[in-house]
């Protein structure tokens, strides 16, 4: 080794990119002699949806780095997501890459995203001698690792970098490695996004104050149907609405069909509402610092955190009930980013939640979330946070009530034999044939005495 190093970032968003982009600037990565920006483009078709070099206000971020790599050229006809290299090449694809990008003799440090899959797991296995930190793209990273990592991958990991979205919760992702989680600190990533505002420009006839309606495109992640989408767009603008806003802004997700503005265009004409649909995709954060909206509206996106946390603005949620109770298997990763803005955020539909919420703190948020993080957590992933069994008990046992039984399955509860569960005595009873039959025998006599009555 000659005694340079070279900092290798992994990004494929922009606010990923913002998030690496505050940190660099509050200091987190030392000094370095070198530092690439590796941007990777991680849509099912990436030939035809536009990559993060191409999203307005790049620039802006660019100039943190040395050199911008784009990934995917780097590995085509592979796909990002779906390529890693086989063990027996990884010799021969280092020397590559490090022809490829000059690195020399460099010392290497790679700082990547959802470690658990590719192509963060990929880069890592290229430069099998190279430390590794994460940072956090979102709200997944208070939920645990999604997979169990080889403990050769696992003990590279020196930190988890991520924005303070939950004051007073801690992540659960690589912790059971020890991996200690660090903070980004909130004012720089908001001087961050003030200049990317600054780059990007402004939506043309917005009025500022409008209700701003995020859209995320959760039927390509098969959480919902194409048309379960639709009318979960068109309650965001009925609830909007009803909360008297009459000044509304769509922003859909950059992969999204255009039919689904279609459908809110319609629903806001036929109540009256003035739409604006926005075509270029741009973050949801620099909307925030561009219109501060008057509302901001979504499912379960991480600009919901966001937008309540950083900039202070109202908030509301819609569909996540649904949702928690029909997304499988119980361990999709989503599932954590569905609980946390569901237990913290109002719903669309309850004006008076709307208008009276404020964002907890952090000893509430302590106090009230953690058990509750950490139950679902080990629920999802009992292998890799088997040190957290006996935490998930106990909340289990103290707090399972009407309002969060929503967050449990109790099939799952009695796989891991939880409180909650069915009592082993009684186990067979799912899986009996005739205890079934009777069930649904029960169920038709009272729809039918329902439909009697009614």
């Amino acid at each position: 080794m000659n005694g340079r190093t070279t900092q290798v970032f992994l990004a494929s968003t922009l606010y990923g990119t913002a998030t690496l982009a505050a940190a660099i600037d509050a200091g987190g990565f030392g000094t370095a002699d070198r530092r690439i920006l590796l941007t990777s483009n991680n849509a099912p078709v990436p030939e035809v949806s536009p990559g993060l070099a191409d999203m307005p206000g790049f620039e802006a971020l660019a100039d943190r780095f040395d050199h911008v790599i784009d990934w995917n050229r780097t590995i085509e006809p592979y796909h990002p997501s779906s390529w890693s290299p086989r063990p027996e090449d990884v010799p021969l694809w280092e020397r590559q890459l490090r022809a490829l990008w000059d690195l020399g003799e460099d010392r290497v440090e790679l700082v990547v995203e959802s470690i658990q899959v590719s192509p963060a797991q990929a880069l890592c296995q290229l430069f099998p001698g190279a430390a590794v930190e994460v940072y956090a793209d979102g709200l997944m990273s208070y939920g645990p690792t999604r997979f169990k990592l080889e403990p050769q991958l696992g003990t590279r990991i020196r930190r988890v970098l991520h924005l303070d979205l939950v004051p007073g919760l801690e992540p659960l992702l690589l912790t059971e490695f020890g991996v200690p989680s660090e903070l980004v600190p909130g004012e720089t990533f908001l001087k961050v996004l003030a200049e990317l505002s600054r780059r990007t420009p402004r939506p043309a006839d917005v009025p500022e104050g409008s209700a701003l309606l995020l859209g995320q495109y959760l039927s390509a992640l098969e959480l919902l149907t194409p048309e379960e989408e639709d009318a979960l767009h068109v309650a965001m603008v009925r609830g909007a609405h009803a909360l008297g806003h009459t000044d509304l802004v769509f922003k859909p997700h950059p992969s999204a069909p255009a039919r689904f503005s279609r459908t809110v265009e319609q629903e806001a004409a036929r109540l009256g509402a003035r739409l604006h649909t926005l075509s270029e995709p741009v973050l949801a954060e620099v909307l925030y610092q561009q219109l501060r909206p008057a509302l901001v509206v979504g499912c379960f996106s991480t600009g919901l955190l966001t937008a309540a946390t950083l900039y202070g603005l109202p908030v509301a949620r819609t569909g996540t009930g649904r949702l928690l109770d029909r997304v499988t298997p119980y361990q999709n990763s989503n599932r954590v980013p569905m609980t946390l803005v569901d237990a913290l955020l109002p719903d669309l539909d309850d004006a008076q939640a709307v208008r009276g919420w404020s964002a907890p703190g952090p000893d509430r948020v302590r106090a009230e979330l953690t058990g509750l993080l950490t139950a679902v957590g080990y629920a999802m992933q009992s292998q890799v946070l088997a040190a957290r069994r006996a935490d998930a008990e106990k909340y289990l046992a103290a707090h399972l009530d009407e309002h969060t039984w929503r967050y449990f399955k109790r099939r799952r509860l009695t796989a891991l034999g939880l409180p909650g569960g069915i009592p082993a005595q009684l186990s067979f009873l799912p899986g009996n044939r005739t205890v079934r039959r009777a069930v649904r025998r029960i169920r038709r006599l009272r729809r039918a005495a329902l439909g009697r009555t009614g």
